[in-house]
């Protein structure tokens, strides 16, 4: 079973253009991902990109790199064309390695990996312990809700379960909430079927792709990681990350 690691990276963003070439000390974003990337266990890395600079700039840094098509709307998409090229057995292993995240932690992935290559699940994805309110109640960070298996039931912008008379502020701490981490790991076979849904009305109620796959009948087993995460979503971001990493 083969442990396959693709970055999608495009370089049209709304919030930030040309964020996979933005330079972080030295090294561009998605040099620094697929240098993260190459400290872990994944037999093979791939850039999966719509754009020529990124194309050709992976390919200077030594790293191996496809061109995909300008008009698909996930990263998940993007993913499932890179794959269409390779020659992989049903049940190998395709991790989604978000392409906004340079310092992820490689055991984060390893973890990722094995938890689908040691059970019967299709998809797998990781989840972080919320601690405090700041995170629970900012939309722009998905959260998730389990089941008494780990597998995901629902995933949600807002603060879920709602409890009930209970101040919000004490929510954190009368009940486990769980921060989604966008890194995803599929079988092959699984990443060729979902390829090809259609858009949910959860997923566009709430944005968030991953209820597509719910909404039409895939499990997706979840792994709890205690690593910082730190995205990239905007160009003051870089800022946070030079003195994180640099100062």
């Amino acid at each position: 079973m083969k442990h396959i690691g693709i970055i999608p990276a495009r370089f049209a963003s709304t919030r930030f253009p040309g964020k996979p070439l933005a330079h972080i000390h030295g090294k561009s974003m998605v040099q620094r991902v697929y240098e993260q990337c190459q400290k872990s266990k994944l037999d093979k890395i791939i850039v999966a990109t719509d754009d020529e600079r990124i194309f050709q700039h992976v390919k200077e840094f030594g790293g191996e790199v496809v061109m995909t098509a300008t008009s698909h709307k996930s990263g998940t998409d993007r993913i499932a064309e890179a794959v269409k090229s390779m020659q992989l057995h049903h049940n190998d292993i395709i991790v989604n390695v978000q392409g906004d995240e340079p310092f992820i932690n490689p055991k984060d992935i390893n973890k990722l990996c094995h938890c689908l290559s040691s059970t019967n699940q299709q998809i797998a994805t990781l989840i972080k312990k919320i601690k405090d309110n700041e995170i629970l109640f900012n939309s722009n960070i998905p959260k998730v809700v389990l089941g008494t298996n780990q597998q995901a039931l629902y995933f949600s912008r807002e603060a879920i379960p709602h409890l009930r008379a209970i101040a919000k502020e004490k929510w954190h701490k009368q009940n486990d909430y769980f921060q989604h981490i966008g890194l995803y790991a599929f079988r092959k076979y699984v990443l060729e079927d979902i390829a090809g849904l259609k858009p949910s009305v959860l997923e566009q109620k709430e944005g968030l792709e991953q209820l597509r796959w719910l909404e039409n009948g895939y499990s997706i087993y979840t792994t709890e990681i205690d690593s910082e995460c730190i995205a990239v979503d905007c160009p003051e971001d870089l800022k946070r990350i030079e003195d994180r990493f640099f100062s």
